[in-house]
């Protein structure tokens, strides 16, 4: 196979000095999947939007099929046939799935007009295509971020790109929405598309690619043919040293209920029942996982549980304090959130860095002010920041800078240690790892633990079931809106787990405490 693109020693500098490539050169070849891996903040992004005319290269150049080019625009980019999926998403709240997906390529009428029959079937067929399970005329602001994720694939795929990058695709997937999307990805590659693959999950990586580019701190360390690694040397080339990957929990006892939802109700504007009779409990020095396909009911469990839309009738408490009708402010003093959608709900990303982490502390933690509450204390809040920094290991050039500077893996230890330091009872952790690579995952992972060995409760989502298994105590199975199994993790399997997260069926939960 000969190459399609090859970048050659791409230099990149982040004003005032901050190097997310130095001298970077690696090739593409036609009709393959190329992995490109590396910590966050390793520079993978950034080296494609530079191919994709996101942002400009300080030095370097860009040959595409044999000539230089340089593509200011994505929109040049994708004129040539490059496509970007990107780990944020980019679309139009506003508007259907089936409008976002052909804006700027709509099928016309004789007359000109938008040929909405025509593009609305044209979207159906994709989306059965990839089972996907969208609603086409669903508005992108009342979908899941996982159904944008869907969205941001099909856009591009409509568009016949032959040289399509994936920036984290399968971060907002289940474990069963995964291999029809690698099904279609190998499809794509046997009639000629190149695929650039960036990822976190190196298993993914093993099955899917041909050959991997690693890069670390901003250095290409190398390029080698995938079925030469293994998950254990790989990892060590991306971190510089072992990672391990068996269960990292040890089984304790824990102590009293501290979170408990008793006979929840939800529905949505409709009317439809979107959680029924949900009763689960969290105890302190516990960590319990939600395990669940996209779609059934997970975005309704944690809204209701934080205030954000009503409950139709049960009960919600933290230590045993009844928090229906409490304002967010009140619960947010006894519950820290970390929720999926880290751009949106999470973060705000036109703020500081060091505004981002103290949100919340700023009215909770009476270190941070002076006069009763009413001034900050710019020491103080400087060192709040500096400490958030170092035990997350928050890659970052000064706490000032925009906090939509950092890596999207950057930006989510910074949330995740702003929540974590709240020091709450109980821990709602929506996605926490998502987007984050091996060693950070780690390292969060012992975080969460370290928080249940302190005696708060951890109630974690999460659509990696190795990371339930992994880490968790015990397991819920949602399925339609209902909890449908409570498992404690030691006495069920990763395959027991999956076959009732598809077809449900009530198991009688004593027998698995």
């Amino acid at each position: 196979m000969q190459d399609i693109i090859s970048m050659n020693h791409i230099i990149k500098v982040f004003p005032p000095n901050v190097v997310a490539l130095d001298d970077v050169s690696v090739s593409f070849r036609e009709g393959e999947i190329h992995a490109v891996v590396g910590e966050n903040g390793a520079g993978k992004s950034t080296l494609m939007k530079i191919l994709y005319g996101m942002t400009a290269a300080n030095s370097g150049e860009i040959i595409y099929r044999g000539t230089p080019v340089h593509f200011s625009t994505p929109g040049e980019a994708t004129a040539n046939g490059i496509g970007m999926v990107h780990q944020e998403i980019l679309l139009i709240p506003q508007y259907t799935i089936w409008e976002n997906i052909i804006l700027g390529f709509e099928p016309l009428t004789h007359f000109g007009q938008i040929d909405r029959r025509k593009a609305k079937d044209i979207v159906k067929k994709q989306i059965e295509a990839f089972q996907f399970n969208l609603d086409p005329d669903a508005k992108v602001e009342d979908i899941s971020v996982a159904a944008r994720q869907k969205v941001e694939i099909l856009k591009l795929l409509y568009r016949n790109v032959s040289f399509l990058i994936l920036d984290e695709p399968t971060s907002v997937l289940t474990p069963q929405e995964i291999p029809q999307l690698f099904a279609e990805l190998r499809n794509l590659r046997q009639e000629g598309c190149t695929i650039v693959y960036i990822s976190h999950h190196l298993d993914e990586v093993l099955d899917l690619s041909d050959r991997t580019t690693v890069l670390r701190k901003g250095k290409k360390i190398d390029t080698v043919d995938t079925d030469e690694l293994t998950m254990r040397s790989l990892a060590r080339m991306m971190v510089g040293r072992e990672i391990l990957f068996e269960p990292v929990r040890k089984v304790r006892k824990p102590g009293k209920v501290v979170f408990e939802m008793s006979g929840v109700n939800v529905t949505d504007s409709a009317h439809r029942p979107m959680l029924k009779d949900v009763n689960l409990q969290v105890r302190a020095g516990e960590i319990a996982g939600i395990a669940g396909v996209e779609g059934n009911g997970q975005m309704e469990l944690v809204k209701s549980i934080m205030g954000l839309i009503p409950v139709d009738r049960g009960k919600i408490l933290v230590q045993g304090e009844e928090l229906i009708s409490a304002p967010i402010l009140e619960r947010r003093e006894k519950i820290a959130f970390v929720s999926q959608d880290r751009a949106n709900m999470g973060s705000c990303l036109n703020a500081s860095i060091k505004e981002n982490v103290i949100m919340t502390h700023h009215r909770l933690n009476p270190r941070l002010t002076r006069f009763k509450g009413t001034v900050l204390d710019q020491e103080q809040v400087d060192r709040f920041a500096d400490e958030i920094r170092n035990d997350f290991d928050i890659q970052m050039d000064k706490p000032e800078a925009e906090i939509r500077s950092l890596s999207g893996g950057n930006q989510q230890k910074a949330i995740l240690g702003r929540e974590l330091k709240l020091d709450t009872p109980f821990l709602l952790l929506d996605q926490p790892s998502r987007g984050l690579d091996v060693g950070s995952i780690e390292y969060i992972h012992q975080h969460i633990l370290q928080m249940r060995d302190e005696g708060h409760a951890v109630l974690l989502l999460s659509s990696d079931l190795e990371e339930l298994f992994r880490i968790t105590d015990r397991i819920f199975v949602l399925h339609r809106g209902r909890i449908v199994a409570d498992f404690e993790t030691e006495k069920t399997t990763l395959d027991e787990v999956g076959i009732l997260m598809l077809e449900g069926g009530m198991r009688d939960a004593e027998t698995h405490r």
